[in-house]
């Protein structure tokens, strides 16, 4: 077990637009901050470059909402537009308040908006999520082992969550490659000989919350963060983490 952990944010990331080569831009930026990777080690990637590259930033002058996206909009104070996104990236909308969305994306995650955002966008733009960050993650793993002629990188694509029963956000997983993302740790024993029956450990959310550390939330331009220390190579995905409908609390 991991007794030291390193974690290093990537500074000379530039700014991402439609069809930038996110792997060869993280592969340069990793060579000039003369950082090494090794089998093992995992690259933490904010899914807005992500998103960016994929060409998911929509102008808000080219969307029409519908009367759904309006009636929501007067409710809950939000642009009717930005609505109208929302609407189109979600599954179900299951609650709605003052300036409040809260949706199932499409693919699966339940969150603010359906994880749409403008922080960090050109003015009079939108982000949507990755299409599928499982994939996007595994093209990035992909290039980066070919890139330094090493197998057993991980890669995670992070971005920022609130949750139901606290305050504030934290980093989560929303795609993973090369990593057990979910540790199923039921069946082994506690210090006091005790079996484990439930236990099973967000691996990919903890280390997307520790990457988070480092990106912060407004100006720092961390894009990338490459975690050093851990050992959790395998072949799983943020898919692994959505809990099924019958057993969420909260709906």
């Amino acid at each position: 077990m991991a007794l030291k952990i390193e974690a290093f944010g990537i500074l000379n990331i530039p700014i991402v637009e439609k069809g930038s080569d996110i792997p060869g831009i993280i592969c340069r930026a990793i060579d000039e901050q003369g950082i090494s990777l090794e089998e093992g080690d995992i690259i933490v990637v904010t899914e807005k470059i992500i998103s960016k590259a994929e060409g998911r930033v929509v102008r808000l002058a080219d969307v029409s909402p519908s009367s759904k996206a309006e009636d929501l909009a007067k409710k809950t104070g939000k642009d009717p537009r930005l609505v109208e996104l929302i609407l189109g990236e979600s599954n179900e909308i299951l609650r709605v308040g003052e300036n409040l969305i809260i949706t199932e994306t499409k693919g699966g995650f339940v969150c603010a908006n359906a994880g749409i955002d403008q922080s960090n966008i050109r003015e009079g733009c939108a982000k949507l999520l990755p299409e599928d960050p499982d994939r996007s993650a595994s093209v990035i793993r992909n290039a980066l082992e070919e890139w330094y002629n090493i197998k057993g990188i991980g890669v995670v694509i992070a971005d920022s969550f609130g949750r139901a029963f606290r305050n504030g956000s934290v980093g989560i997983a929303i795609g993973a490659s090369g990593i057990k993302a979910l540790w199923d740790r039921r069946g082994e024993r506690d210090i006091y000989g005790r079996r484990l029956m439930v236990t099973r450990v967000a691996v990919a959310d903890m280390l997307a919350s520790t990457a988070s550390l480092l990106m912060g939330e407004a100006g720092e331009k961390v894009a990338v963060v490459v975690i050093k220390g851990l050992d959790f190579r395998g072949e799983g995905t943020a898919a692994d983490l959505l809990r099924c409908r019958s057993e969420d609390v909260f709906r």
